[in-house]
């Protein structure tokens, strides 16, 4: 009996002198892994205030803080595990976390590679909230920027999440990145007609609109030849960032004051001639009007 109590208390005796030589490791290893998460939200502070500064949206902001809190965690973990003399679970958390990224990898690649996608958007920034983009087939406004999507609200009321791989992979068109917006129509006129004062007209018509702008100024030009009529290209410049911007409603101002004037200066709009008219002010929406 009293042999076994020998052999428990010598065992204890021997574990509480090794408690006893590790605690100084051991409260320094704890101090430098509280020191290191503590310096991380620090920088992931600095940084967040960097990137407001930068006005970044508070979704980016987030994602750097925590990156950067984590990153520096780890580090701490990792020096921590090593003062106290177990490199090989210093290692094998390393070793294991590669393993693991590798495995979440092919698992979730697509998921990976939108949010690799979205941190590298979050560096360049090509669009901002409210801007109208065109990513493949979808154009839209921006209502909202994360990391693994962009909500863009399309003209038809539709509302579109962009995985932002593809924006990152795909050519992006920004029509709002200046407040410039450039629209274009044409028209048709009898080859009998008179295309200079025609030009002269629509020249004057257009830059009588109040939103259109004087430079860059409007433009007509001739467009091409159809078999029955010659078609006119009418373009001209709007500011989307100027006050009370209107864009349908300018656009409207302009074709409805071209088709008064050429009517009024005799251009022929009769069932002998046709008479095409085609909007392209917007990529992909053209209706063509006015055809037999």
């Amino acid at each position: 009996m009293n042999h076994a109590l020998n052999t428990v208390y010598e065992s204890l005796r021997q574990d509480w002198d090794a408690f006893v030589r590790l605690a100084p490791r051991l409260v320094l290893a704890l101090i430098l892994f509280l020191v290191l998460v503590w310096i991380g939200r620090m920088v992931g502070r600095v940084v967040v205030r960097i990137l407001q500064e930068k006005k970044f949206n508070l979704t980016h902001r987030n994602f750097f803080r925590h990156l950067i809190t984590w990153m520096f965690g780890l580090l701490g973990l990792i020096i921590a595990l090593n003062l106290l003399g177990l490199q090989a679970a210093a290692a094998g958390l390393m070793a294991g976390g590669g393993i693991t990224a590798v495995a979440l990898g092919f698992a979730f690649r697509g998921i990976g590679e939108n949010l690799l996608a979205g941190f590298f958007l979050a560096f360049s920034r090509p669009f901002e909230v409210g801007d109208v983009i065109q990513s493949g087939e979808f154009q839209g406004a921006v209502r909202g920027i994360e990391m693994r999507s962009t909500h863009i609200r399309t003209g038809d009321g539709r509302d579109v999440y962009i995985p932002s791989s593809q924006i990152f992979n795909l050519p992006l068109v920004n029509f709002t990145r200046d407040g410039l917006r450039r629209l274009s129509f044409v028209v048709g006129i009898d080859y009998r007609d008179d295309g200079v004062e025609a030009r002269r007209l629509l020249l004057q018509t257009v830059r009588e609109v109040e939103q259109v702008l004087p430079d860059p100024g409007p433009a007509v030009s001739i467009a091409t030849f159809q078999s029955q009529y010659q078609e006119l290209e009418v373009s001209f410049w709007i500011d989307t960032f100027q006050p009370g911007a209107d864009l349908p409603g300018t656009r409207f101002k302009v074709m409805d004051g071209c088709r008064r004037v050429l009517q009024q200066g005799g251009f022929t709009f009769s069932s002998e001639v046709t008479t095409g008219v085609v909007l392209d002010a917007v990529p992909g929406a053209a209706t063509r009007a006015g055809r037999p």
